[in-house]
């Protein structure tokens, strides 16, 4: 049995890498037009790398869980880690579009991977009392990287060229997959019910419903994420300069959010996550009338991205514990709910912008997204209440 650790190594070596990886996913639309512009394309052509890696992440997840699934998890997370390394390489060193191309989603491919087997392993490696606040500690290091590793990037990028952003993202790649080597323990196993096991796990009904739970979160989340920046330009009035900042202080919420979202996840999971969702409700209702002034809709904002964050860690826990013995896959397949959210987040709010809605009006679509949410939390947290039928497996860990 692998041996339970008292510091955190293990953590902070997947918060680095989750770091890298959120870095390398999100600075991309800051150096659209050095890509576009070296690379000669247009920038309609340059934005496709975004939905490029998107896509890697959405089918590459499954096709790496599955093909890693026999491989004990340290092992597999230094596969997945060296993938990322060597598309990131790829980017660097890209000499056209296409190439640039089939780097990003090389670098996709490991993305939904590495944070479903992460999480796994995040609650393996802690007391099982800690198992939310672990995986919240590594999705800290994917906060991390909207606050710094984003714009960090960009700066460099645009002082140096966009390939030193990538050389840089190696850089960070290289020391996470150190720490990994050097903090992971060996022995830690795959459960036993292997790849059919895991395929039918994905068929309960607490699973899919954390799924779908997910789904409408980072729906509820997008939404308004998508359209932030106009609402806060074209309504609130705050001159773009300053908008970075505000952006800035939501990565910020993000970041209290998803550490918060641990503890409560550890404390009561289903009843956090149902209070959760109802605070994002309160924050977003509150937000169309608040972004109508500077203080206000600032502080809306930061209070917005905590509560929206800190359902993070909960739910993917809530994936690990309804999947037990067989976690893999339906912790990786819940990455790609998380990324199916986003795009139908950002849809909705598209399709209402188009008819007519005004940029004040957006936060009620998340509004409504995250009602669904915690009313499919609330049956979820219900069916926990009922017996168990006698062909059904134990649910919790």
């Amino acid at each position: 049995m692998a041996r339970r650790l008292s510091l955190p190594l293990p953590l902070i070596a997947l918060a680095i890498a989750s770091f890298g990886i959120g870095t390398t996913e999100f600075v991309i639309m800051g150096l659209l037009p050095d890509v576009a512009r070296d690379l000669g394309v247009d920038i309609p052509a340059a934005g496709l790398l975004v939905t490029g890696y998107a896509l890697g992440v959405t089918f590459g997840a499954p096709v790496l869980a599955i093909s890693t699934a026999r491989l004990e998890r340290r092992t597999a997370l230094l596969l997945l880690i060296g993938i990322f390394i060597l598309g990131n390489l790829l980017c660097a060193i890209a000499p056209d579009y296409a190439l640039l191309m089939a780097a990003r989603v090389v670098t996709a491919f490991c993305h939904g991977a590495f944070f479903g087997l992460g999480a796994v392993v995040a609650a393996q490696v802690v007391a099982p009392e800690k198992r939310a606040q672990a995986i919240a500690i590594m999705f800290s290091g994917l906060t991390l990287a909207n606050v710094l590793g984003v714009p960090f990037g960009t700066a460099l990028g645009q002082a140096l060229g966009w390939r030193a952003t990538f050389w840089a993202v190696v850089a960070i790649g290289v020391v996470a997959a150190a720490g990994l080597w050097a903090w992971l323990p060996r022995g830690l196993r795959i459960g036993s019910a292997g790849f059919l096991g895991e395929l039918r796990s994905l068929g309960r009904t607490q699973v899919l419903l954390a799924m779908a739970i997910s789904v409408l979160a980072s729906a509820s989340l997008f939404s308004v994420f998508t359209y932030i920046v106009p609402m806060l330009q074209d309504v609130t009035g705050i001159a773009p300069g300053r908008v970075t900042i505000v952006l800035l202080l939501l990565g910020v919420g993000l970041t209290i959010g998803n550490l918060i979202g641990g503890r409560l996840g550890d404390w009561r999971l289903m009843p956090a996550v149902i209070g959760l969702f109802a605070a994002v409700m309160a924050v977003l209702g509150t937000f169309t009338i608040g972004v109508h002034a500077v203080v206000p809709a600032v502080i809306c904002v930061i209070l917005w991205g905590a509560v929206a964050f800190a359902l993070v860690s909960p739910l993917q826990m809530r994936v690990v514990n309804e999947a037990r013995g067989a976690p893999n896959l339906a912790s990786t397949l819940n990455q790609g709910a998380f990324n199916l959210g986003n795009a139908i987040g950002a849809w909705a709010g598209g399709v209402a912008i188009t008819h007519g809605l005004p940029y004040a009006q957006i936060p009620w679509i998340g509004v409504g997204l995250a009602a669904a949410g915690m009313g499919l939390a609330a049956v979820s947290h219900r069916l926990d209440r009922m017996p168990l039928l006698p062909e059904d497996p134990a649910r919790a860990i």
